[in-house]
């Protein structure tokens, strides 16, 4: 099997930040949550239209014969999934979107365009993250499965949106794969497509699935364990982007605001001063950054803040 931008497992279903970047602005470094009870009421039983069509997508892939089957992905939790989950088998993953990139805005160079060609099950984001390469991928796999991960496991009424990814936007925080408890989702539907593209591989999917999903319940309930013994008052998050909304909403964390500007630019000393001051205000007990983006800033600010 061929892997390309392939991150550790660690970064993958730990809750990690991997492949894009924010849609903070550089003036405003660190941003009220404020109160998102009115826009995520939405009753998450309602039927979406959206997620059934997406999910309806994601079912289509057909087996393979007479050559490997071929997988292309984007973001880099994403191709890690995916990659693990095919783990043994002769499918073939590619990554499109490089680690460290801003998945958002990043626009497919032309080379990208003959891989998406000849794939037969296309695994993005959805829920907005990476719009141009969803394009590229319609436009140029006409006979390819495109199967948006995000949207076709998650209901209208479950989207958040917040300070980065405002409900007048139109796009909700995208950030899924942070809950591994949702991870759970794509894991479904990733092992559902690989074993119809290679039937003969199903007990090695199966057994790669069990593997997976066993690490995201562990973790789920790891997290959980070690949540409820941070009192909720305290349970208060300053992040270095701002990809956490799932994950503080499955633990009951408030995110209290994200360090990293649109680009990916450091914040200057005065927004920094200004991020220990409103660390030490709001009582933050934990600050977390990436492995993809690390930034030293994130240990100024913990040192300095006594986080």
């Amino acid at each position: 099997m061929r892997r390309r931008f392939i991150a550790p497992i660690a970064l993958l279903l730990v809750v990690a930040l991997a492949g894009c970047s924010g849609g903070n602005s550089a003036d405003n470094v660190v941003q009220p949550t404020g109160d998102l009870s009115q826009e995520n009421l939405n009753d998450p039983s309602t039927p979406d239209p959206g997620m059934e069509a997406a999910a309806a997508s994601c079912n289509a892939a057909k087996e393979v014969s007479g050559r490997p089957p071929r997988i292309v992905t984007t973001v880099a939790p994403i191709t890690n999934l995916v990659a693990l989950m095919v783990s043994g088998t002769s499918i073939e993953v590619d990554g499109i979107v490089p680690e460290g990139t801003n998945s958002h805005t990043f626009e497919p160079p032309p080379s990208a365009a003959s891989v998406v060609e000849r794939a037969d099950v296309i695994f993005v984001n959805g829920l907005g993250l990476e719009d141009p390469t969803l394009e590229l991928a319609r436009a140029n796999a006409k006979n390819s499965v495109v199967c948006e991960l995000g949207t076709a496991i998650l209901p209208k009424g479950s989207w958040i949106f917040d300070f980065s990814f405002p409900m007048d936007g139109g796009k909700p925080n995208p950030h899924v794969w942070t809950s591994p408890f949702l991870v759970l989702g794509y894991l479904n539907i990733i092992r559902d497509a690989a074993t119809a593209l290679d039937p003969s591989s199903m007990e090695i999917i199966d057994a790669n699935y069990i593997k997976l999903s066993r690490i995201a319940m562990d973790l789920d309930e790891a997290v959980k364990t070690a949540s409820a013994t941070i009192a909720p008052a305290n349970r208060k998050l300053l992040t270095y982007h701002d990809a956490y909304a799932y994950f503080a909403d499955r633990y009951g964390y408030e995110v209290v605001g994200a360090i990293q500007p649109q680009s990916f630019e450091e914040p200057s000393p005065k927004e920094i001063a200004n991020l220990i001051d409103q660390v030490k205000k709001e009582g933050v007990v934990a600050v977390f950054g990436s492995e993809v983006f690390p930034s030293p800033v994130l240990e100024q600010i913990g040192k300095e803040a006594g986080v």
